[in-house]
């Protein structure tokens, strides 16, 4: 095997299914990193404008994107009380202000696919729309919504692989514009989820393997079929630059608060990790946006740590967690892929900052925090962010990161996002359910 592989002491602990923080030793500063990546600012600013363009569409689509005036977008909200429970369960170790990311309230899909996802199927519609002669970029498309046009795209399918939320997203929208939609589930997918999709028309195939498994079989589905578009979570671009554009959202967010990041107010952010392509899309744009003044540190649950297994080893794509040992179940479904993208692993080697895993109970217990101190409901996997600011400067490779880039003294001045993925979509019995969960 390739570079650090299992002779590296965090390897044999991700194998052994521990709680582990790893700083990423390949982290360089931006101004080295951001010309060799493979994806530039200009894409983010191509997505962004396509996402403004297709605004009409979106509010006769979804009315209660209405208030936005078609932008999908969430809210970012102070949770003090919440970071006081943290802080009086760890012994006072979030400093600074702690801030939630709610994309697991962004409408139309309730979570963070929401972005990619939806961006995806709306890029596709134009390429199609622009092709047949049906708009041109100066009109309005909102006409896409006319039966006219649904009727010629119901000769099309758009098909995905997916362990839930990446489902909903691309199923609903897909159905939106009249698409024959497939979301191929695997095992992981929570029953909710698959109910919520049939119920808007969408074709469900459901797998008794993983994530791995149930993207391979789309995959070649739609290999098969000429008027079938395949959305591949593993490998597009599309869905990474849908991402990004939420950090230009989010600096006119903290703009309208007064809320600085520079480097004596240093930003960092907590995010989820299943494949990486929603987490990593984001740590793109956060970087484009502030540089060297954003750390971004990814949370995966210990026994489905696949994008921090591709890094530590140096072979991305090329292992799964299953090759050592570890079964890839988790209760954070959104999380549970045993194999990260290749292509997101390597766009982020020199720019994330580093990973945090953590045993699945935490799920729940910073869930039922949440609710209680800020009545803020998330799913589980959401929850995972949490565990980011708790141990930032807890444990000692994190207080050696903070050290090395001369940020200790700027901590009380800090500003920490954790990034809710998921959760407005979840029915009220299975919320409860979860809150009645403990592992």
């Amino acid at each position: 095997m390739e570079k650090k592989y299992m002779n590296d002491s965090i390897v044999q602990d991700i194998a052994d299914a521990k709680e582990i923080t790893w700083v990423n030793p390949e982290k360089k500063p931006w101004k080295e990193a951001m010309n060799n990546l493979g994806v530039t600012g200009e894409e983010i600013d191509d997505a962004e404008a396509r996402l403004n363009r297709f605004a009409p569409f979106i509010m006769k689509c979804f009315p209660e994107t209405k208030e936005k005036e078609g932008l999908i977008e969430s809210e970012l909200v102070q949770i003090s009380r919440m970071q006081a429970y943290l802080n009086q369960a760890n012994e006072g170790t979030v400093r600074g202000t702690l801030l939630l990311k709610k994309d697991s309230h962004l409408a139309v899909a309730g979570s963070v696919k929401a972005r990619g996802g939806i961006y995806e199927v709306l890029k596709h519609t134009e390429d199609l729309a622009m092709e047949e002669g049906l708009i041109t970029q100066q009109d309005d498309y909102s006409r896409l919504a006319d039966e006219e046009c649904r009727q010629f795209f119901r000769q099309y399918k758009i098909q995905v692989g997916s362990t839930g939320n990446l489902g909903l997203s691309i199923g609903i929208a897909s159905a939106a514009v009249g698409y024959q939609v497939i979301v191929h589930m695997s095992s992981d997918a929570k029953q909710w989820k698959k109910d919520m999709l049939r119920r808007h028309g969408v074709t469900v195939i459901e797998y008794d393997s993983d994530y791995s498994e149930a993207v391979k079989n789309g995959r070649k589905e739609s290999d098969m079929d000429l008027k079938s578009y395949f959305v591949d979570d593993e490998n597009s671009k599309n869905l990474f630059m849908g991402y990004a554009v939420a950090a230009r959202r989010l600096k006119r967010q903290l703009d309208e608060k007064k809320i600085r990041i520079d480097e004596m107010h240093p930003l960092f952010v907590y995010i989820p990790c299943g494949v990486g392509g929603a987490p990593g899309g984001i740590t793109y744009g956060l970087k484009e946006i502030w540089g060297d003044n954003v750390h971004v540190f990814f949370v995966e649950p210990t026994q489905a740590p696949c994008m921090v297994l591709g890094m530590a080893t140096g072979l991305h794509s090329r292992i799964c967690v299953q090759d050592v040992g570890l079964t890839g179940q988790t209760h954070a479904d959104g999380l549970a892929v045993g194999r990260p993208s290749g292509f997101v692993g390597k766009v982020m080697e020199p720019i994330l900052s580093g990973e945090f895993t953590l045993d699945d109970r935490w799920l729940y217990e910073y869930m039922r925090a949440l609710v209680n101190t800020e009545d803020i409901f998330i799913e589980p996997s959401s929850c995972a962010a949490f565990e980011g600011p708790v141990r930032l400067e807890k444990a000692e490779a994190t207080r050696d990161y903070l050290k090395k880039h001369g940020l200790e003294a700027q901590m009380e001045h800090a500003v920490h996002i954790v990034w809710a993925t998921g959760g407005m979509l979840v029915p009220e019995e299975i919320r409860k359910e979860y809150m009645n969960t403990r592992l």
